[in-house]
């Protein structure tokens, strides 16, 4: 593994990391905040998934979380969105391809042989990290916004037990129902009936997650149209999910909405892992 940066950062450092991975048969890179008791031992980490043409670097400089993660005494992972590189497969829109892998295993050519981002999140970094850092990875617990609020969610439903605590800001919570993922999963994985269970209210109606969950989504928000928040909440309701969905006023897709309200997020998770 190399060590791209490591910067002093409210007591604790604010690393950035390249490793090869196996899952995705690309160098993939990937950025860790500890806080100062890290020194001392380990401590819980809190992932943070990112949306839509992000890579590690977005939530790490802009949404403010290393305050309030330096103050609770936890540590954030911000893993990249896809592979990248000259030969990694991509597309001349936005939403597909480099910077969009939506956190799933990709089955169709061209996109299968790089493209393998579930396995990458689920089973490969964690790993990596356990191995590789003080971290206490029996305490984890997942957040992530837009495309990375799908992932956050998915993964904390799909796989029971591994998080405390789930939190989303904006999520594409039905892409099945959405151009926000109908697009990305046809050409990922081919026909409808070959498509996984990575919807976030699918998995809401089939038994949601076992423990405290936090989805806050701005009223403002250019992108309603394609997130399917009213299906979620009324998944979430039937399902009588521990949580909160909050509607914030005036509010948009932005970093700006990330940073006013991470420290919400940072607080409910701590209390989840220090508990």
């Amino acid at each position: 593994m190399e060590v791209i940066s490591e910067n002093r950062c409210f007591g604790g450092t604010q690393g950035v990391y390249k490793h090869a991975s196996s899952a995705t048969n690309t160098d993939m890179t990937f950025a860790l905040f500890f806080p100062a008791e890290a020194q001392d031992g380990p401590v819980p980490v809190l992932w943070f998934l990112s949306g839509l043409t992000c890579t590690h670097e977005n939530a790490m400089t802009k949404a403010g979380a290393q305050l309030w993660a330096a103050e609770q005494g936890i540590a954030i992972c911000f893993p990249d969105t896809s592979p990248r590189g000259e030969d990694v497969p991509n597309d001349e829109a936005y939403d597909l391809g480099q910077g969009a892998g939506f956190y799933i295993d990709a089955t169709e050519v061209p996109w299968s042989e790089h493209f393998k981002m579930w396995t990458y999140i689920a089973e490969e970094l964690p790993a990596l990290l356990g191995e590789t850092f003080p971290l206490d990875m029996e305490r984890q617990s997942i957040s992530g916004h837009s495309m990375g609020g799908h992932g956050a969610l998915t993964l904390a439903m799909a796989l029971p037990g591994r998080f405390r605590s789930v939190s989303a800001f904006a999520p594409i919570c039905n892409p099945t129902a959405s151009d926000w993922g109908r697009k990305q999963f046809t050409a990922y994985w081919g026909d409808e009936a070959n498509w996984g269970p990575h919807d976030a209210t699918l998995l809401m109606k089939g038994g949601g997650f076992d423990g405290p969950m936090l989805v806050d989504t701005g009223t403002d928000d250019q992108f309603w149209d394609l997130l399917g928040t009213e299906s979620f909440a009324e998944a979430m309701t039937a399902a009588k999910q521990d949580g909160q969905i909050r509607l914030q006023k005036g509010y948009d897709h932005s970093y700006f909405f990330i940073s006013t309200f991470i420290e919400d997020h940072i607080n409910f998770h701590a209390e989840a892992l220090w508990r």
